[in-house]
């Protein structure tokens, strides 16, 4: 088929490698390259660096709410378009162009969390499994009907960055599947009751709040890896959290430090406690925990009455 590919980062990198052998991709639009890095140089997208590794024109509209972007679109003449976080929304005079319309790979098992950070709020709300679903879309917020969908278990120590892999992995095989199978799938209308958002990520969300029940706060510090990175203050600096674990049996103010030992630093939350195992001083690395446990003391409170 003739596809129009739409993705910004390595989620959609990963299914525009998939469909390069299967298909003719006659366009790829992604976002306009951003400032990265420590130079802040203008980047060019993976999607991009890939389309050009590819020789495939690239289109990088800041909007396709015009007449311009949806002409050039339309005298592409696509079969399809394939969208997997691009990062713009598609009007209704996009949506129409391809024959077959516009197909999404979202990183979660609709109806349950549409929108933004579907990863990273399935592990924070503990969820056992999430997935890829295949969505035909429409102008709602990933409200399409369900072409394919595929489940993914989510481990104990899944972080958003190895759920990430896991579903990009997932996201490329289940659109070339969906896109062979496509004359034979049966659209399944969303249960709009079912569905959950998942809002973007804060950096104010990534302080820890350290009257929580400790697993609460261990999935969000799962979740919130590699961003933004849960955090707390201690000695007027910010710590952040990069790996944590529950334990029980743990007493005190909440924010205490309850034990300092070789696997780390054991804190009191509002139910349990919790080891933070590797963590990163300002201006440092990370690092394991225990190594800087040995310049603190117990009884000493982190968060922001510290």
């Amino acid at each position: 088929m003739k596809i129009i590919f739409a993705g910004t980062p390595v989620f959609a990198a990963e299914a525009l490698a998939a469909l390069l052998p299967e298909h003719e991709i006659v366009a790829v639009l992604t976002q306009p390259d951003r400032p990265a890095g420590r130079g802040m140089q203008l980047t060019a997208s993976p999607v991009k660096q890939l389309a050009l590794q590819h020789g495939l024109t690239v289109m990088q509209p800041k909007t396709l709410r015009t007449d311009e972007a949806a002409q050039a679109i339309a005298v592409l003449n696509a079969d399809v378009m394939v969208v997997a976080a691009y990062g713009l929304i598609l009007p209704q005079s996009v949506l129409s162009l391809p024959r077959l319309g516009c197909l999404n790979i979202h990183a979660s098992l609709l109806p349950r969390w549409r929108g933004a950070a579907p990863i990273q709020r399935a592990i924070q709300a503990g969820d056992a499994a999430t997935g890829i679903t295949i969505m035909q879309m429409d102008v709602g917020l990933d409200t399409g009907d369900m072409l394919l969908r595929e489940i993914t278990p989510i481990a104990a120590t899944d972080t958003a960055a190895t759920l990430h892999d896991k579903l990009a992995e997932q996201g490329a095989h289940s659109i070339v599947q969906a896109l062979r199978q496509l004359p034979q799938l049966t659209a399944e209308k969303q249960d709009a009751t079912l569905a959950t958002y998942a809002s973007k990520l804060l950096k104010s969300e990534a302080m820890i709040d350290w009257s929580l029940d400790a697993h609460v706060i261990e999935r969000t510090v799962r979740a919130f890896n590699p961003f933004p990175t849960c955090q707390t203050q201690y000695q007027g600096a910010m710590l952040k959290v990069w790996q944590a674990s529950v334990v029980a049996g743990v007493t005190g103010q909440t924010g205490e430090i309850i034990a300092l030992d070789k696997h780390g630093i054991t804190v009191a939350c509002g139910q349990l406690g919790l080891r933070l195992e590797t963590v990163q001083r300002a201006g440092g690395k990370p690092q394991a925990a225990g190594q800087l446990a040995q310049g603190m003391k117990v009884g000493e409170r982190l968060g922001e009455e510290a």
